[in-house]
């Protein structure tokens, strides 16, 4: 370790502060091991030296050296090692510090759900990810946490079974995704086949054993195809700064053959040839004389420089027939029989050899492995246009040249500066959101300074209609609380209770104003009677009233949805309650349930209580849509 401590001092701009930072970091992690029995320093220097050979700040490699500081500190001490940090080496830092000591919340929901043995939808993966982003607020912060975890998985097997399925889930649902959307190749593709090797250890252990001798036979043909490439394009004249290949990971190759009925010969790119331009434009001279000498397969050609993916890859796709004999059939147009009769070519036992090719220049070379970040913002919904002050790196990178993206900038002070990328963007995608959970490790999204009475109704309008009771993280606190991003929020109702006027002052969401205004008759609704007219009579009336509320309501409805009609079982015109619990809307995806007084209440699709409905009952569900 002081070998690589030395390197890291030697080569960074700032060695003082590195050597600052290792020295608190060292007493820090003193009585601090992890599962391996190892001391945590020697985890930290591994990640720095990861982080630094893809030539980042020193702000970064030091922050790097202390993410694991606040570990398993007590919430009393911690503001204290927070301060600590800041007055030897700056707020930045004890921020970044601070921030990934707060990521473990993430694992809640996936801790229930390997206890419940649930499977773990699509929607709430992604809510976690957009958690996990939201927790973090700085790349750097998702940069350290992702080449922690990439070097916590080679330690996996220390710990119990359940927590190795808990941290691979972890990997593939959210640390994967996330990698991938800012484009780090590399480190994507070490993970997720880390693992899949603890998620699914037998599917792991035969594709391993099964692809063995499919990866030897296709790199020694590769090794000879590769010289042979080099001709061509020499005779063609040219240019080319190399040519490789890379191996397809093996949780990508198991999906893919997965699709492919289980069928290795229909999975071409097991080994990938990359061919690196010098330019842009040679890019497509390269395809051009590949097509010229090779067969394509023509729906297996993608244009990834004009169109790139969301997250900013680019390159030229396509694949095609390698053999020799294939040469010979596109230079002399002969088909197979000809050849056979007039060269003495041989095709028995003899298979066309499937190559794909992916040609790019050395930028997106580099930007395809270390990432860009860049076009991820589409992915979540953001708009450029808006949002343009938070992506003013992006037309830097692509107009000065992918290399600038991770070096490091020399100023007049002789410090490398923290490169623009990593210093000016910071994640404020989900800023006006908070993401919390429920008992059950549930994801509610919320508008920011929402409380417990937003986070019931959220769940459901009955629950919001009697809360009485808080609880934010084992706690009990007032009901307006306001709440944060990873609260496990539970809620006590009481039967008994119903909303208060007083709740309309803080509550955020439409939804539990619209109900709280209603119960409390604060939209107008309420009716009052002299105090000396009997209990029973009030009752009576408030019941007539509601009743007469309720056959105008629907007629309104009724009304509204002529623009818009629904059809049950492909009539039209019926009467149609509309589901309270997921309040349907024109253009929603619908179903209805004909209930016990031979009503029919029109619910989402979507919505929970029509789920059970619809599992309890089929024969009660009827087909239902807007038109």
């Amino acid at each position: 370790m002081s070998d690589d401590i030395q390197k890291l001092i030697k080569r960074s701009s700032d060695p003082k502060l590195i050597e600052g930072v290792f020295g608190f970091a060292k007493e820090a992690y003193k009585d601090k091991h992890r599962a391996s029995g190892e001391n945590y320093i020697f985890h930290a220097v591994r990640v720095a030296s990861m982080l630094d050979k893809m030539d980042l700040d020193p702000s970064t490699i030091a922050f790097a050296l202390l993410h694991d500081v606040l570990d398993d500190v007590p919430d009393s001490a911690r503001a204290i090692e927070i301060k600590e940090i800041e007055k030897k080496f700056g707020k930045d830092i004890s921020l970044l510090v601070e921030k990934i000591s707060t990521l473990s919340k993430v694992r809640y929901s996936l801790s229930i759900a390997i206890k419940d043995r649930k499977a773990f939808g699509r929607e709430k993966a992604e809510n976690l990810r957009k958690m996990f982003l939201a927790l973090s607020g700085d790349l750097r912060v998702i940069l350290v946490e992702l080449t922690s975890r990439l070097d916590g998985l080679n330690f996996l097997r220390y710990l119990p079974q359940d927590q190795q399925k808990l941290f691979a889930l972890e990997t593939l649902q959210i640390f994967v995704p996330v990698a991938n959307r800012l484009g780090l190749s590399e480190i994507r593709r070490n993970l997720e086949d880390s693992a899949f090797s603890y998620l699914f250890p037998t599917k792991f252990k035969w594709l391993k054993e099964n692809i063995k001798g499919q990866h030897e036979e296709r790199e020694k043909y590769l090794r000879k195809f590769i010289p042979r490439l080099k001709k061509i394009f020499a005779k063609e004249r040219v240019k080319i700064s190399d040519i490789n290949y890379r191996a397809k990971s093996y949780w990508s190759t198991y999906r893919k053959i997965v699709k492919h009925d289980m069928n290795f010969d229909r999975i071409h790119d097991l080994l990938a040839l990359r061919i690196i331009s010098t330019d842009v434009e040679n890019c497509y001279r390269i395809l051009g004389v590949l097509h010229k000498h090779f067969k394509p397969i023509s729906e297996e050609i993608n244009d990834y420089i004009a169109k790139p993916k969301l997250n900013g890859y680019r390159s030229l796709h396509t694949t095609i027939f390698s053999s020799s004999s294939q040469i010979l059939l596109n230079q002399q147009g002969l088909d197979k029989k000809k050849l056979i009769r007039e060269k003495g070519k041989t095709w028995e036992g003899k298979q066309d050899k499937i190559t794909e090719v992916q040609i790019r220049t050395e930028e997106m070379h580099r930007e395809a492995e270390y990432g860009v970040c860049a076009h991820w913002s589409y992915k979540e919904g953001v708009d450029l246009m808006k949002e343009g002050k938070s992506f003013d790196w992006v037309n830097p990178v692509r107009s000065r040249g992918g290399l600038e993206i991770i070096q490091k900038k020399q100023t007049s002070n002789g410090v490398k500066d923290i490169p623009e990328f990593w210093k000016t963007f910071k994640i404020n995608f989900f800023t006006n959101q908070v993401f919390c959970f429920t008992p059950k490790g549930d994801v509610i999204v919320l508008p920011k300074n929402s409380t417990p009475v937003d986070f019931a109704y959220a769940v459901h309008s009955n629950i919001g209609d009697h809360c009485e009771l808080a609880k934010v993280g084992g706690k009990i606190m007032p009901l307006n609380h306001v709440l944060e991003n990873g609260d496990i929020v539970e809620i006590t109702i009481n039967k008994k209770k119903n909303p208060s006027k007083d709740w309309l002052r803080f509550v955020k969401t439409s939804l539990a104003r619209s109900r709280i205004r209603k119960l409390t008759g604060e939209d107008g609704s309420a009716l009052k009677f002299p105090l000396s007219i009997p209990g029973f009579i009030k009752r009576k009336i408030v019941e007539i009233s509601e009743a007469s509320k309720k056959k105008r309501a629907e007629k309104e409805k009724i009304e509204k949805n002529k623009g818009g009609q629904i059809y049950l079982a492909g009539q039209k015109g019926m009467l149609v309650h509309m589901a309270k619990c997921c309040n349907p809307r024109p253009g929603d995806k619908v179903g209805a349930y004909l209930t016990k007084n031979r009503s029919t209440v029109l619910h989402r699709i979507s919505c929970d209580n029509f789920k059970k409905l619809s599992e309890k009952f089929p024969d009660k569900v009827i087909e239902a849509s807007w038109k």
